[in-house]
């Protein structure tokens, strides 16, 4: 799905009338627009060397709203021909009091001034594939969406990818494609799954289900600001999961239970949806306690929070619906690709919050043995730990977690165990 602002795609898997999502992605940052922009700066370097104008002069031009309007409605105008057409011209009569603009553009040109943008639509389309775990030859169909895809040179590309084996499927109009869709899903919802495609296609389906996915991981934020993730992105919905916590302090009787969406390994960088308190919890030492936190996603967007104590059985719970809290399409994939970016600097962020929390546990534990034992040496190498990790351990490199870590087992004999 090419606009003209953004790039969207999606796999598929079709059975009978049920439609369930394999993976979702795309490019917040890549459409018609783009295309728009590139031909609009190749005029007026265009203009530049057919006139003998000077750079100051031309960015002049540029920072003129009038010009770079009428300028940018020519080159629109010609992108489009060049879907029906080889050669046209970028035509504008009187841009300025003395200058005419007639600028020849062949699709060969079009093709090569836009090739980093076509690239780019093909390199997510392979990363989609790659979520959902679908080789490319096993690709049986491609829909073309938005009007950006009727540019041929695009539609080359993807049957490029495609092994020149398919045909790209035109038979719905791009424009009207997504609104069509959205009145198939609509009627699916409002008469319970059934029926979907009964007042919408003459003689068509009668029985249609659309299994969507989750755009973003949801899930708890932990001790450290850790997410722990419950339900990862691209998931089916709807869907149910459940994940066993516990305390990490003495004699907790209440948790906070935040829930987040995104990829990112620690809470700030993601998107907070909303927070509950769960009282009642079994008085126990820190560990000891079982708390249940249970995420139940529907097929309208709802996402239910439940988190229940094993033993006292008491119980708080939020309802987070689709249109409160969560991120529009755009900000996903903002989200998704920045995730993919950092990916290297978020996994060592990860173990670095998993040891921290590891060696803090470990800690308290050899302190206490020593306490018991009366060594006041023991307690002061511990407590020095404790103040590292306290005031240097967040700048610190992942080396010096694993040298407390060493440090606690060898000399104290407690080992770290990573969650």
């Amino acid at each position: 799905d090419l606009g003209g602002g953004t790039f969207d795609v999606s796999v598929l898997s079709l059975d009978g009338g049920v439609f369930e999502v394999k993976a979702t992605g795309g490019d917040t940052h890549l459409g018609g627009e783009d295309f728009d922009n590139v031909l609009l700066d190749y005029c007026f370097a265009q203009i530049e060397e057919t006139n003998g104008l000077s750079k100051a002069e031309v960015d002049k031009f540029r920072q003129n709203g009038r010009i770079s309007r009428r300028l940018r409605k020519a080159a629109e105008s010609a992108k489009r021909m060049l879907s029906t057409v080889e050669t046209t011209m970028i035509e504008v009569e009187g841009l300025t009091d003395d200058l005419d603009v007639s600028i020849e553009l062949t699709r060969e040109k079009f093709t090569e001034l836009n090739g980093e943008l076509f690239t780019r639509c093909i390199d997510t389309v392979r990363a989609v594939l790659k979520d959902a775990t679908v080789e490319i030859d096993q690709v049986t169909d491609c829909v073309l969406v938005g009007g950006s895809t009727r540019v041929l040179a695009l539609q080359d590309q993807l049957r490029e990818l495609f092994g020149g084996r398919l045909d790209m499927c035109k038979t719905i109009n791009p424009d009207e494609a997504v609104a069509y869709g959205a009145a198939v899903q609509g009627r699916i919802l409002s008469t319970g799954g059934t029926g979907g495609g009964t007042d919408l296609m003459l003689g068509g389906c009668t029985d249609l289900l659309l299994l969507d996915v989750t755009p973003l991981s949801l899930g708890i934020e932990l001790e450290g600001k850790q997410m722990s993730t419950l339900i990862k992105r691209n998931t089916p919905i709807p869907v149910r999961k459940s994940r066993t916590y516990t305390t990490v302090a003495d004699w907790q009787t209440e948790i906070d239970v935040v829930v987040y969406e995104g990829e990112r390994p620690c809470v700030d960088a993601n998107n907070k949806l909303g927070e509950f308190l769960i009282s009642g919890c079994e008085r126990a030492k820190a560990g000891v306690a079982q708390v249940e936190v249970t995420f139940a996603l529907d097929a309208n967007g709802i996402l239910n929070v439940t988190a229940r104590d094993k033993v006292t059985n008491a119980v708080a719970n939020a309802e987070i619906k689709a249109d409160k809290g969560r991120l529009p399409e755009e900000e996903i994939d903002r989200m998704i690709a920045e995730a993919e970016m950092y990916r290297a600097q978020d996994e060592e962020s990860g173990q670095k919050l998993q040891m921290k929390n590891g060696i803090e546990a470990a800690m308290y534990k050899a302190l206490g043995q020593a306490r018991d034992r009366g060594d006041e040496d023991a307690q002061e190498q511990i407590e020095n730990i404790r103040d590292w990790l306290e005031f240097d351990a967040d700048d610190a490199p992942l080396s010096e977690y694993e040298q407390r870590a060493e440090i606690l087992k060898t000399s104290f004999g407690v080992s770290v165990l990573m969650n």
